[in-house]
């Protein structure tokens, strides 16, 4: 168990991370080939349909979740099961301990389970004197180190078969080949012999079926149905998460469970438990079986409106296998006890505040986990929840609590941009780069070049390059977001320059101010609703079609969280404005429809960004338009990863910024590609600073500048 740590102490210990070659290697290679694999199992099939049935029927059982755990009750002591109740972790653990000295248990042993690590069981049983040994290959690994699991499916997927190898050596005192089927050879030898011996079984399971009093544990190896058959005693943890009305209704998230953990078709067991295990051994004189049901905050967590979709978790991991920072740092540094998305917001319920403060800030909002999530968990959105409950549980730090009170005063916050211009000017030599960061930021950002603030921004060219057009093809209204307007004035340009030969009619309404994402991604949630609001100010007498954004970013925050900001206060502007709102590439291709342009074919790849692909689900649109500019569009494998930017992300975690964006150029180098196209201003600050900054011949542009 950690103690409370300092953001300095948790960044010191991301940076050993990738500084571990092995883990980078196996996460990276884990990655892909993920990928690949979940798209084969789910070939051919409904994905978001079976998805949404599994939120369905999980968000239905959540709320009838005390009339589910008295039928389970009723249906289980029927078959002879002694079913306990724990309101807290410590509850469980007393339970749990009662249990074996009440039944003479002194040895024993544990399939997999994640309930079990919330709750830090085997080191209370330990404590108690009892002998416990974890099973699962991987768990009795990590076991054996004094570790907590990496993964929730796949326990030791950190370490090499070399440092299993030397384990083992040490475990049995004799010299252990490196050689995979040996050391499982090994691992078996060594936990027959914990299994004939062991008095009492402990399990998890990853259903509990009400009208049958029947629990489903789901598996890869044989040790469950060990756990749960050999020894005399046989203990279940359960979350009050896990009760189902029926067995069809377990059934149906099973088809999804193993497809989206490790993208196998099924699991190699699939065990179903109705009462006591009737098998006999030698020594076995009466055998008991016994469910711990385990609350933990997850009855309050039911009652929230907000949060009670966490309990739609199934335990797949899914959202760590595409997580941009889980691949860098592994799952010892992205989590406490529960990894990836899913642990950085359950953290904060289980194990407190303290432990989840760090965690919170360590997500670049790329979305990538809730595009995977079996139960259809928001995780993005939680884990910004989470930030903003914390900072108004401790207090605000300095530097968010001024950054929420500039962008809630439009006037201050461009006067600042203004000013910056000419501050700057000792930094950049009359370049558009700052030649030396200033004393704001630290060494560990000189891993990219950054952009200066522009002379003229774009709010001041926009009336000379505002042409009048009597007989329009569309009227739009730009939204231009901060770092265009005041840094990227020339990806604006790009577009007017294609509104006009396309006959669009563009205004621009100069009360517009940030999105107010960067404030969210602070955890500022009250200053990101204020500027939400001088916003849908800005453009509510704007007598247009749409609303174009140049910066995907700005658009999927637009379209997708301002309007629960305001739901309190201009619900129906809210939903009219994030209705008209469109990216410019989808806006050009769609509705506009450019014409194709003779061109020389340059090799392009195009970096989707986060908010685009995922969060406004745009992916054609920006490919058929590079092939239209004349350049021909190339594919890359990365595609679809996050750059590493996601704004404070990059601030506050340097060094995983930078091996997430070194990843992305890579990838794209590797394609042949020599131009870099993307439809977002914060991608092409990360990635063309990260460009120079590495010598790559890779040019980076927005997509409006191919054109």
């Amino acid at each position: 168990m950690r103690t409370e740590e300092s953001l300095t102490e948790y960044k010191y210990r991301l940076d050993t991370a990738l500084e571990n070659p092995f883990l980078r290697t196996a996460m990276d290679n884990f990655a892909v080939a993920y990928r690949a694999s979940r798209e084969t199992a789910f070939s051919g099939m409904d994905v978001d349909a079976m998805i949404q049935e599994v939120a369905r029927i999980k968000a239905a059982a959540i709320k009838n979740n005390e009339a589910l755990l008295a039928e389970f009750i009723k249906k289980a002591k029927k078959t002879g099961v002694h079913v306990h109740l724990a309101d807290t972790a410590e509850d469980a653990n007393r339970i749990i301990g009662e249990i074996a000295r009440n039944t003479g248990s002194k040895r024993i042993v544990k399939s997999k389970s994640m309930t079990a690590e919330e709750i830090h069981l085997n080191k209370w049983l330990e404590n108690l004197g009892l002998e416990v040994t974890e099973t699962d290959l991987g768990e009795w690994i990590v076991q054996l180190r004094h570790e907590g699991p990496s993964h929730m499916v796949m326990p030791a997927i950190h370490l090499s078969r070399f440092q299993v190898a030397d384990l083992f050596t040490q475990v049995t005192g004799k010299d252990q080949a490196a050689e995979i089927e040996r050391l499982v050879k090994v691992a078996r030898k060594q936990l027959r012999e914990k299994y004939v011996r062991a008095d009492m079984g402990i399990t998890g399971a990853n259903y509990a079926v009400a009208a049958t009093g029947t629990l489903g544990i789901v598996t890869n190896e044989g040790n469950a149905r060990l756990v749960s058959t050999l020894p005399r005693v046989h203990v279940a943890l359960v979350g009050i998460d896990k009760l189902l009305p029926t067995l069809h209704s377990a059934l149906s998230i099973n088809r999804v469970l193993p497809k989206n953990a490790t993208g196998q078709a099924i699991t190699s067991y699939v065990t179903w438990i109705t009462g006591p295990s009737e098998c006999k051994t030698v020594t076995d004189n009466k055998r008991e079986m016994h469910i711990v049901f385990l609350d933990n905050g997850r009855k309050k967590i039911a009652q929230d409106p907000v949060f009670a979709q966490v309990l739609q978790c199934v335990r797949c991991g899914a959202c760590a296998n595409v997580c941009p920072v889980y691949r860098m740092v592994g799952g010892h540094q992205m989590g406490y006890v529960y990894i990836g998305a899913i642990g950085l917001i359950t953290t904060y319920f289980f194990h407190g505040r303290e432990h989840a403060r760090n965690l919170v800030q360590n997500c670049t909002n790329c979305g990538a986990c809730k595009a995977v999530c079996a139960g259809g968990i928001d995780l993005p959105k939680l884990i910004k929840e989470i930030h903003a409950r914390i900072q108004d549980e401790d207090g605000h730090p300095l530097k968010s609590l001024l950054l929420g009170k500039v962008l809630k005063n439009r006037k201050l916050f461009h006067t600042l941009l203004r000013t910056a211009k000419l501050a700057q000017k000792p930094v950049t030599g009359g370049t558009p780069f700052l030649r030396h960061l200033p004393m704001i930021f630290s060494k560990e950002h000189n891993f990219r070049v950054l952009p200066a603030i522009t002379e003229i921004p774009f709010r001041d060219r926009f009336e000379k390059l505002s042409q009048p057009i009597k007989t329009p093809s569309h009227k739009i209204a730009l939204f231009s977001g901060c770092v265009q307007d005041f840094v990227y004035p020339e990806q604006l340009e790009a577009a007017m320059k294609l509104f006009a030969r396309t006959n669009v009619r563009v205004s621009f309404p100069m009360g517009q101010s940030c999105c107010g994402l960067p404030a969210l991604m602070m955890g500022e949630k009250s200053a990101a609703r204020d500027v939400a609001l001088q916003n849908l100010a800005a453009f509510e007498n704007e007598d247009v079609d749409y609303i174009v954004t140049l910066c995907a970013s700005c658009g999927s925050h637009l379209k997708n969280s301002l309007p629960s900001l305001v739901q309190d206060y201009a619900p129906d502007k809210a939903a009219v404005f994030a209705k008209k709102i469109i990216p410019f590439s989808q806006f050009m291709n769609q509705v506009v429809g450019v014409k194709p342009i003779a061109g020389k074919g340059r090799k392009t790849a195009f970096h989707s960004p986060c908010h685009l692909c995922r969060g406004l689900g745009v992916r054609k649109d920006p490919k058929e338009m590079i092939n239209t500019s004349g350049n021909r569009y190339v594919e890359t494998r990365e595609e679809e990863t996050c750059c590493g930017f996601g704004g404070s992300f990059s601030v506050n975690f340097p060094a995983v910024s930078n091996e997430i964006l070194t990843k992305k150029l890579e990838d794209v180098q590797t394609s042949g590609a020599d131009l870099l196209v993307t439809e977002c201003p914060g991608c092409v600050m990360q990635l063309r600073g990260g460009a120079l900054k590495q010598n790559r011949d890779i040019t980076v542009i927005h997509l409006s500048e191919l054109f």
